[in-house]
């Protein structure tokens, strides 16, 4: 069925997500030398403070990662636009995948016990048709061999847009949104909470909060992007 891809790629040719230039037939969503060309963080090598310190003295985390650092119309916040508003959902599992090979190279699947995605309000969740951390989540756990969790907590308030607020704004408009439907899912677990970018933080801390407080034995932070 080769020659049938090809044939289409010629009638209708499939672009980068993150360039625009046309792919080639063994391509997918995002083209090779974008994929060689993202801005890597390598904050699974090693450590980067500019964004572990975000949760200092704030909530306990064993590991703060993210594969890409974020800058204002670059591919990076192309690729994450497309994830989110262009129903592009296989953008975000094609992130997660990629990312997910980073990790494994050092052996983070043996660090965790459950990926779960922060929760959407149902209502913007229907909005959108899909939450933009789950895609992400899904492709971690199939590049890690880990398991993903997406109804084990939900998302009691739908909050206001986080861009404009200040600081204690922000964490003021997620104190106690979420809520643990399904405790078995949690008790004891490593959990890999993973979200799309890391920004000041606060909806992931909340988010943090509640699920040690549900008896979550330890928790790792996965984003795809940061702004540092």
């Amino acid at each position: 069925m080769k020659w049938f891809t090809h044939f289409l790629d010629i009638i209708y040719p499939r672009c980068c997500e993150a360039c625009g230039d046309t792919l080639l037939g063994g391509e997918n969503l995002i083209c090779i030398k974008c994929i060689v060309d993202l801005p890597r963080t390598n904050s699974h090598i090693e450590s980067l403070e500019q964004i572990s310190n975000r949760f200092w003295g704030k909530l306990l985390v064993s590991n703060t990662l993210t594969f890409m650092k974020f800058s204002q119309k670059g591919k990076v916040q192309k690729l994450l636009h497309e994830l989110k508003y262009r129903n592009k959902p296989e953008v975000g599992r094609l992130l997660g995948k990629l990312y997910g090979v980073d990790l494994k190279t050092v052996g983070f699947e043996n660090k965790i016990d459950v990926l779960i995605g922060v929760p959407l309000h149902e209502s913007k969740q229907k909005q959108r048709g899909y939450n933009q951390a789950d895609c992400i989540a899904e492709g971690l756990s199939v590049a890690l061999n880990r398991p993903f969790e997406c109804k084990a907590i939900k998302r009691n308030i739908h909050t206001d847009t986080q861009t404009k607020k200040s600081r204690y704004e922000r964490f003021q408009n997620v104190e106690n949104i979420f809520e643990v439907v399904d405790k078995d899912k949690i008790v004891g677990k490593r959990v890999a909470i993973v979200d799309d970018v890391l920004t000041t933080g606060a909806t992931i801390e909340s988010f943090g909060k509640t699920l040690l407080n549900a008896g979550a034995k330890d928790i790792s932070i996965i984003t795809i992007a940061a702004a540092f």
